[in-house]
């Protein structure tokens, strides 16, 4: 029986290196795309346009899914979205961006697939959470993404408590900055040897489903930034 993993944001610099983790390590990639971005990720065994931010086409997703494999042993919610302002330059419109790229990108997918990992009593839902979210101090720049990154993380530990009885995890992954080409550009003048790379949160990824010892951990991935 083939091992499938789930990844949203496949196509983007952190879904990408986990879909080759899992691909390299014999997994059934399942990988989320968004919908008329004609996005590619040639290591992924199949393909779905799916718009995570609408419940409506993540319901669909789910009744497909259901139609098409077996069983499920992990979901990777990777897609997600990064804002600078503090509250004074934070307004309602800047906070349901973020709430709808952060969170609930995150929230429809569980909220979708925990019935069908509860009637499999196994499978790991793995989050993304961030820096600004545990340690408040950092949080009164970026106060619109720290905060869905707070939902996300209490998502986690919601599900943590309801499950605990089962094999179902929840583990959640909290990079400082990621070494991406895109913060390269941003931050020309940082030492990027500090970061953490998309291939050191995939591969923290990797051994989290795979050690049932671990049950709903936070890892900090912070390198040395």
């Amino acid at each position: 029986m083939s091992r499938n993993i789930i990844v949203t944001g496949a196509a983007g610099n952190l879904g990408s290196a986990v879909v080759e983790k899992f691909k390299r390590e014999g997994y059934h990639v399942i990988a989320l795309l968004h919908p008329g971005k004609e996005e590619e990720v040639e290591e992924a065994d199949d393909c779905y346009e799916v718009d995570v931010t609408d419940e409506k086409s993540v319901a669909e997703f789910v009744k497909e899914y259901q139609l098409q494999y077996q069983d499920l042993d992990a979901l990777a919610l990777l897609v997600g979205g990064f804002a600078m302002g503090n509250i004074e330059k934070t307004n309602q419109a800047d906070l349901e961006k973020m709430f709808t790229l952060n969170f609930f990108s995150a929230y429809h997918l569980v909220r979708g697939f925990l019935p069908f990992l509860k009637k499999q009593e196994k499978g790991t839902f793995l989050f993304v959470g961030s820096r600004p979210a545990l340690q408040l101090e950092d949080a009164a720049g970026t106060l619109a993404y720290a905060m869905s990154k707070k939902m996300v993380i209490s998502l986690a530990e919601i599900i943590a408590t309801e499950t605990q009885d089962t094999a179902i995890r929840s583990h959640v992954f909290v990079p400082s900055i990621i070494d991406t080409p895109q913060n390269r550009e941003a931050m020309p003048k940082a030492d990027f040897a500090k970061w953490v790379s998309p291939t050191d949160i995939a591969e923290a990824m990797h051994y989290a489903v795979n050690n049932s010892a671990l049950r709903n951990m936070t890892f900090k991935l912070y390198g040395e930034a």
